[in-house]
């Protein structure tokens, strides 16, 4: 047996994509597509019986309605696995499903768990919506604004406090979109997406929300949305978006005894708190101390998966952070790919995996801004 325990990630996977409301998954149950998700992603895993699964750790930014009563437990039950396997539902919003494959990695690296699988779902169809009024707390709120402010206005306050243009927020935009869709018809995105049925027995195989004919000019035509004079358009927005994404982590002593090649190697996590009117800063703080822990630098990384909450906010973390844009997000981001809350932490992990895989490549971090004034980042190392 190793002398110091190593959390690895056996498998993972996540459904196409689709856009909430008017997409394929409107009309499905959560339960049912992510169900259907784990039940792929376990499939990539034969040689691990389910009834040694030791947890089903659930990241949900919005878990009420048909994510209510632990999710978690309910996926995992509709899914098929033993009554042996609990579950828990875990909310760090934004960040929830990233926050998960931590929770389930220092589970393993503590020796308290073998193997656990960590994920993700967000029905932002059916769950998602705005604070209610009446459950706002009023003392709370004169304390600090940002807390119940739209997440709009909090990309237009970054805007404001950065200088950030109209013009720089289309750009990034448009290359999301163009990354994304390069990416979709070259198989790139393919390797990740577990083929799932909706209600109508549709098979979903391609992320929704990549536009093919997007341009300047038809970005610079939209309307701000969150303030009749801003800067923040639905296209420099992050995508509302129903999807789900699981991945398995095994101690990489129980994966040597199952024969399972591991795939990559949880390395660090960490999350930060920032001021919550400009929540989108949070990557800028929770992302050196994820790479101080982990004993790297950007330098190191081969690929940055940063969420593209909104282009506001992502442009100001890469030019203060100091990333290489070229590293950022290759195959896309938020802006056409979709943002599913709950389940975008392993919707990037795997992302970044799949181009660290066909570049040959070793490391890879993954970060998001988190409402409420929160950053979240991780660090891999690909296995090969």
């Amino acid at each position: 047996m190793s002398e110091k325990r190593e959390a690895v990630i056996v498998a993972y996977g996540r459904s196409a994509c689709c856009k909430a409301r008017k997409g394929s998954l409107a009309g499905t149950n959560p339960i049912e597509y992510s169900a259907e998700v784990l039940q792929g992603v376990l499939g990539k895993v034969l040689a691990l019986d389910p009834s040694l699964i030791e947890d089903v750790i659930l990241g949900c930014a919005m878990p009420v309605n048909e994510m209510d009563y632990n999710a978690a437990r309910m996926i995992a039950r509709r899914a098929g696995l033993p009554n042996s396997v609990p579950g828990q539902t875990i909310n760090r919003f934004c960040s929830s499903a990233l926050q998960a494959v931590a929770t389930a990695a220092n589970a393993i690296l503590a020796g308290q768990m073998d193997c656990v699988v960590a994920g993700g779902t967000e029905c932002m169809t059916r769950c998602f919506r705005p604070c209610p009024e009446e459950y706002i707390d009023k003392k709370l709120q004169e304390m600090d604004e940002g807390l119940y402010i739209s997440m709009g206005e909090t990309a237009e306050r970054v805007a404001d406090r950065y200088g950030v243009t109209r013009e720089a927020m289309d750009r990034m935009a448009y290359e999301s979109h163009k990354k994304a869709l390069a990416a979709q018809a070259a198989g790139k995105l393919d390797p990740s997406i577990v083929p799932i049925h909706n209600a109508e027995g549709m098979l979903l195989t391609k992320d929704e929300g990549i536009r093919a004919d997007i341009s300047m000019e038809s970005l610079a035509g939209l309307r701000t949305c969150f303030r009749e004079n801003g800067r923040v358009t639905a296209a420099t927005s992050s995508q509302t978006t129903d999807a789900s994404a699981f991945a398995v982590l095994m101690s990489a002593d129980m994966a040597k005894v199952l024969g399972l090649k591991p795939v990559a190697k949880f390395i660090s996590f960490a999350a930060a708190g920032c001021e919550a009117e400009v929540m989108g800063l949070g990557p800028i703080y929770a992302v050196p101390k994820a790479l101080k822990k982990a004993g790297l630098t950007l330098d190191d990384m081969d690929v940055i998966e940063l969420n593209e909450a909104f282009a506001a906010q992502a442009l100001v973390c890469i030019d203060q952070l100091g990333m290489d844009p070229a590293k950022v997000n290759p195959y896309g981001g938020a802006m056409a790919l979709g943002h599913p809350m709950g389940a975008t932490g392993v919707v990037l992990l795997g992302k970044a995996l799949d181009y660290l895989k066909d570049n040959d490549k070793k490391y890879a971090l993954v970060t998001m801004c988190i409402g409420g004034g929160m950053g979240a980042a991780g660090v891999f190392e690909r296995i090969d």
